[in-house]
């Protein structure tokens, strides 16, 4: 799997999530088998990047390379600057956002909204590409099959797309309409596929080993992408390429495990984000990791009332001290997640 001059060592990749994707979260999905990660989106606006959010999403120190940023907008010029302005802050691979579906992006017209525009689609590509080539960093993009089920042009963005020097493509196989409801639908992938030289990256509902073997087969495509499903289950990179590799299927996380990712997630967490909004944003992934675990519900309760982060730490690391004493040495797996990026 290469994207430009960068050979990636597998080809099972993190989605780029808002909220999420930070560089703690990337770091250990790199060191748990991840291939690839992309970062949450920034804002293409200059008016934006000196604010506290936007500098922590640009902050890369010590992060595995390739780093990719992703970078979100609709006025062509603006993203293109906003593409050289994170080259020179250490992006080597810069990915163009137009698959998010959230309201509040698509009212700026951008991410999934830019699909009812393929003229404009077209001018963001060309301008961005146009100020990456001389600095030798390649481009993505990432995008859904279209802005609702009657109007899919997956297919014609692609081709656009390729056109204009886009290195890689992934694309999630739902329409903005269809936000992360239904199942994701793998034809147009599989069509995309058929009709470009690029690598092609599958995208949506990859939540096991065996759905990425299948959906790999079924699409032709190069690599997977897996958002949602590695929320509190960073190991699930790991699992996947194993499997690809071997076709044979790795025992889940022991407690103990389990218990020394999650406090090492959050040790790293705490350093990036700070006491205040590390303690506060740490109970998402808390919550992600216990989910389906006996007594989670209690204890994300517990957690929620927690407002420092060495108390956090430590009740965290005492819960899964005591599961471990009173379940089996390795627990059986959770019910997959019902929705993936």
């Amino acid at each position: 799997m290469r994207i430009g001059p960068w050979t990636l060592p597998n080809n099972v990749l993190v989605a780029p999530m808002a909220g999420v994707t930070d560089r703690p979260f990337r770091q250990l999905c790199k060191r748990l088998g991840a291939g690839y990660a992309v970062s949450e989106m920034a804002a293409s606006n200059p008016r934006l990047w000196d604010s506290v959010k936007t500098a922590r999403r640009l902050n890369h120190d010590g992060e595995i390379a390739p780093v990719a940023v992703q970078i979100a907008g609709a006025d062509p010029a603006m993203m293109a600057e906003a593409a050289a302005f994170n080259a020179a802050r250490g992006a080597r691979i810069i990915d163009i956002n137009m698959g998010c579906p959230v309201k509040k992006v698509c009212n700026l017209a951008s991410g999934s909204a830019l699909l009812r525009d393929e003229d404009l689609v077209a001018r963001i590509l060309d301008a961005v590409v146009a100020a990456c080539a001389p600095l030798g960093v390649p481009v993505t993009l990432k995008t859904r099959t279209g802005w609702d089920r009657e109007h899919r042009n997956a297919l014609r963005v692609a081709r656009r797309a390729e056109d204009a020097g886009i290195a890689a493509l992934a694309l999630h196989g739902r329409t903005r309409a269809d936000l992360y409801t239904g199942q994701a639908e793998y034809d147009t992938i599989r069509a995309v596929k058929a009709e470009l030289s690029i690598p092609v990256i599958a995208n949506g509902d990859i939540d096991t080993p065996a759905k990425a073997r299948h959906v790999l087969d079924y699409t032709g495509a190069d690599a997977v992408m897996i958002g949602r499903a590695a929320q509190g289950r960073p190991w699930i990179f790991r699992e996947i390429d194993h499997y690809l590799r071997t076709g044979e299927t790795l025992a889940p996380p022991s407690y103990e495990e389990m218990r020394d990712l999650l406090l090492e997630h959050l040790d790293d967490h705490y350093r990036f984000y700070g006491e205040h909004t590390g303690v506060r944003s740490a109970r998402k992934h808390i919550g992600w990791y216990v989910e389906g675990l006996p007594g989670a519900d209690p204890f994300r309760d517990r957690m929620n009332r927690i407002d420092n982060t060495r108390d956090q730490w430590q009740t965290v690391a005492d819960w899964f001290d005591d599961l471990a004493r009173g379940g089996p040495a390795s627990p059986a797996p959770r019910a997959q997640p019902l929705l993936a990026a």
